[in-house]
């Protein structure tokens, strides 16, 4: 079976069994960028908990996280942990924001996605993950987003060798699929409602919606 074949086939399975998942919850454009820097290494309640900390004190905008002290901006996003790793890759981002775009989001997502990716990849504290998740997800860019559980799913089923990259993974799905950015945002939040549900490091197999015909792991 072709790749486009069986990633269209895991999509509509997983579609058919989990429905829409409304991903990225956000208000603002500005809110899922914000929570894209935030979720790395956490999960995302305690980000939910640090973004409303940021809405409580009227900091959830660029002005706001452009003027706040480094100090009282890592109290507020706390709960996310590695706050003042996290409070500096904010401050980053907000500096490149200014910078290169005189603080418009609108400006900055004008740009071509293969330069806006490029620009985002030369702050410090974004990777290509957190990159694609703003180009996706608050930019609307169709740009597939791939993470730990994208790999974890797709090497059990035997899509992915287990020493591939990051952009051979990202490769497999741009290359198989049209650029649909719904589609795309879609696909990216099934994977992870799977991943957290089922496909977790110690699978739980009964249930899985993959089991069977598309999903021999064991």
């Amino acid at each position: 079976m072709k790749k486009k074949d069986v990633l269209l086939k895991v999509y509509n399975r997983l579609y058919k069994t989990f429905g829409p998942q409304h991903w990225w919850p956000g208000e603002t454009p500005f809110e899922v960028i914000v929570g894209a820097i935030l979720t790395q290494n956490t999960n995302w309640g305690n980000v939910e908990k640090a973004i409303a900390n940021l809405k409580a004190e009227g900091l959830l905008s660029p002005e706001g996280l452009r003027g706040v002290n480094h100090n009282y901006l890592a109290m507020l996003i706390k709960p996310s942990g590695y706050f003042n790793i996290k409070a500096g890759r904010l401050k980053h981002f907000i500096e490149y924001l200014y910078k290169r775009h005189g603080g418009s989001l609108k400006k900055m997502f004008s740009l071509d996605m293969k330069i806006l990716r490029h620009e985002l990849l030369e702050v410090k504290g974004i990777g290509p993950e957190t990159a694609d998740s703003i180009l996706l997800y608050a930019g609307g860019y169709p740009m597939f987003v791939i993470d730990a559980y994208t790999v974890r799913i797709f090497q059990r089923i035997g899509l992915l060798s287990e020493d591939v990259t990051y952009h051979e993974v990202q490769d497999t799905f741009m290359d198989s699929l049209s650029h649909d950015s719904k589609m795309f945002n879609e696909f990216h939040a099934l994977i992870v409602r799977l991943g957290k549900e089922f496909c977790r490091p110690r699978p739980r197999c009964e249930g899985c919606p993959l089991k069977g015909e598309i999903c021999g792991y064991q």
